[in-house]
């Protein structure tokens, strides 16, 4: 059975993504990162021919317009948690790794990490400094509630998660941060993640009149 890849990502539509983000650089600006993000990481994950890729949105059918072709199912009704563990069930017996959107330091390298801990390990998460996760993965054998009782948008996510699969071998990838404000931005540009400070860049040349993408521009340089 081929190894699946999910991306979870929230329709790109104006005023309706990285709506933190947005209160500092503007709507267009956040809709513009999120969807540039999007796309990369897209790019990245259907270019790996070990896996197969599928897009999961929100809300369920709507057009997200994107230039790439890709496999698309909804998310539903429901918590993070419940959507999750719907849309893992749609893959029973094969290994399965859902990722977030809006980490733009993932790649196909990270799911490959992912897919080669499961060999060994029944979840592999993917940490997120705030105290969630970026990804995770698992096996054909699953707890039958795997995001049960999990705080979701709280430091507490992942250690909750963690409690689901209690005397169960885990595996953790490398610690990321998501962007969800301009400091969160302003972190990734110093980073080596190719192309995070010239599309902040780009941003703030596109938006010159937004002081959070200024301060974030300056910082990238």
């Amino acid at each position: 059975m081929r190894d699946t890849v999910i991306v979870f990502a929230r329709a790109p539509r104006l005023g309706t993504v990285k709506r933190r983000l947005a209160r500092d650089i503007g709507d267009r600006a956040a809709l513009r990162f999120h969807r540039d993000t999007l796309v990369r990481l897209l790019r990245s994950l259907l270019a790996e021919r070990r896996f197969q890729t599928v897009l999961a949105i929100t809300p369920d059918g709507a057009r997200d317009r994107l230039p790439l072709r890709v496999g698309r199912i909804g998310q539903g009704r429901g918590d993070i948690g419940v959507r999750m563990d719907r849309a893992c069930r749609r893959f029973p017996r094969g290994r399965v790794a859902i990722i977030g959107c809006d980490i733009p330091e993932a790649g196909a390298g990270d799911v490959l990490a992912a897919f080669k801990a499961l060999g060994r390990a029944a979840a592999v998460f993917g940490p997120a400094a705030d105290g969630g996760y970026w990804l995770v993965g698992l096996g054909s054998r699953r707890p039958a509630r795997p995001f049960a009782n999990t705080r979701w948008s709280t430091r507490h996510a992942l250690a909750d998660t963690l409690v689901n699969f209690r005397g169960r071998p885990v595996a953790l990838l490398r610690t990321l941060n998501d962007v969800d404000t301009v400091a969160d931005w302003r972190g990734q540009s110093g980073r080596s993640s190719p192309g995070t400070g010239s599309a902040v860049l780009a941003l703030a040349r596109m938006w010159p009149k937004s002081p959070g993408l200024a301060r974030a521009a300056r910082s990238a340089r």
